[in-house]
Formats: structure tokens, sequence, C-alpha cells
């Protein structure tokens, strides 16, 4: 049975992806930063009948959290990383504190970079291993550039830049991997409506979660090193970095 661990899995996106990787066969660790969250989560998907599904703690910033959930995990093929934060609705390029900066990038960078660091060693004893980035349409460069641009009505610098870097991250991970089975992209969920938009957008947590999913569920001629966003290009459109 192939596994699968997502991060921040214990609600919203991240649940929707451990649901559908759970419904495709695979055993798919919860990764969730407060353990009882990740259990009641397990719990949730267990009375819908998916019984190839634990939870594990992780916390993204902690490199301790990361190494210990390495440890109680024996084999992966598809690493989702989903955890990240907003960083608060307030931001500005002026104003935000650079330790502001810094909590959003340990989580949303740094984070992305710890997990992956400590799991590639079973990814690339899978035979086909999958690395999916959630990343976001406010992070392309194109778009932001567009001073004008009516769908920036507001900027969250610390939040936008954040996921640029992983973007980049993506592409020299792919890179690094090009000549092994394992694909690694980016996926813009799109703006959907969960705890971490207060509920606002034009997605359900479903829908996003599919998006993201397809990615971890590409075959063998499937794409790697690019950047997915469905809900602002016809899809599959791959948006300007």
């Amino acid at each position: 049975m192939k596994s699968a661990l997502v991060t921040g899995a214990n609600k919203g996106i991240g649940f929707e992806v451990a649901k559908i990787l759970a419904q495709q066969g695979f055993f798919v660790y919860l990764g969730s930063r407060q353990l009882k969250n990740g259990e009641a989560a397990v719990e949730q998907l267990r009375a819908e009948g998916l019984q190839h599904i634990a939870a594990v703690q992780l916390d993204v910033t902690s490199q301790a959290s990361v190494d210990a959930a390495r440890s109680a995990i024996t084999a992966l093929d598809v690493l989702v990383n989903n955890a990240g934060i907003a960083g608060g609705f307030e931001q500005s390029a002026l104003e935000t504190s650079a330790d502001d900066f810094l909590t959003v990038y340990d989580t949303n960078v740094f984070g992305v970079i710890r997990v992956t660091q400590a799991f590639i060693d079973l990814l690339r004893q899978s035979e086909a291993p999958r690395i999916v980035n959630v990343s976001t349409a406010m992070a392309s460069l194109s778009l932001a550039a567009d001073i004008e641009n009516a769908n920036y009505p507001k900027r969250y610098v610390a939040y936008q830049s954040s996921k640029s870097a992983l973007n980049m991250y993506t592409v020299n991970l792919a890179y690094e991997l090009k000549e092994t089975a394992c694909k690694v992209n980016a996926v813009c969920p799109g703006y959907t409506r969960t705890d971490f938009t207060g509920h606002q957008g034009t997605s359900t947590a479903a829908e996003a979660g599919q998006r993201i999913a397809k990615y971890a569920l590409i075959g063998p001629d499937g794409p790697t090193g690019k950047y997915f966003s469905e809900e602002y290009y016809p899809a599959p459109a791959v948006c300007p970095w």
C-alpha cells in the first residue's frame, strides 16, 4: 500500500487532501501541530469508512517535531506540504516587521524545507514519489507587478513573498530531482472558504483538495517543476511566476 503525509491536515484543505488520498487507497499520515486535533480528524474520517489513516504530531516550525514524525514513518510515496499561515490581515512593505516576516517564513518556507529534507530519503525509495507544495496565485510576480491589478485590492506582503520563495524552492527541488522518478509541483488551491480566509472565498475546501490531490496522483509522464492555478486560469494552465 502506498503512503502519504499531509501537513496541516486536521482541518480545511489539508483534511480534504488527506481524505481524497485515503479514498484512493493510500495509507495517509495526517500531520497536525496539536495531536489531539489530528486524532479528532482521524476519527471523523474513520466514521466515513476510511480506516487506513493515522494522526502524527507535526509542527513544521520545530525540527524536533519533524524529526520525531520522521522516526514514526517508515515508508512514504507522497508528501503534501500544506501547512501554512497568513500572518494576519494587516501587512505592509513599510510597516510589517522583519520578525513578523520571519514568523510567516518559518512555517511557509522553512517548514517546507525541514519536512522535505527530513523525508526525502523515504521518498527516494518509492517507485513513484510525488511532492506537492501548496502555494497561491498571489505569489505571482507577474500579476503583482501590475500595480493597478484589481485582483490585489490589498497586499499581504509577508504571505505573498513567502509563497514566492516557496515557488522558487519548488523549482530548485525539481531541478535537483530531475534525474529521478520524483515529480515536484506547486499548486494554488484557489480562494477557498476555510478558517484561513475567514470563511470567505470562491471555492469549497473539497474543491481545493481535489486541485491539490490531482498533482499527488500524476503518472510518470506528469509535469515537474511547475506551478498550477486552475481557479485563475483555464485548467490545466500554468500561472506565470
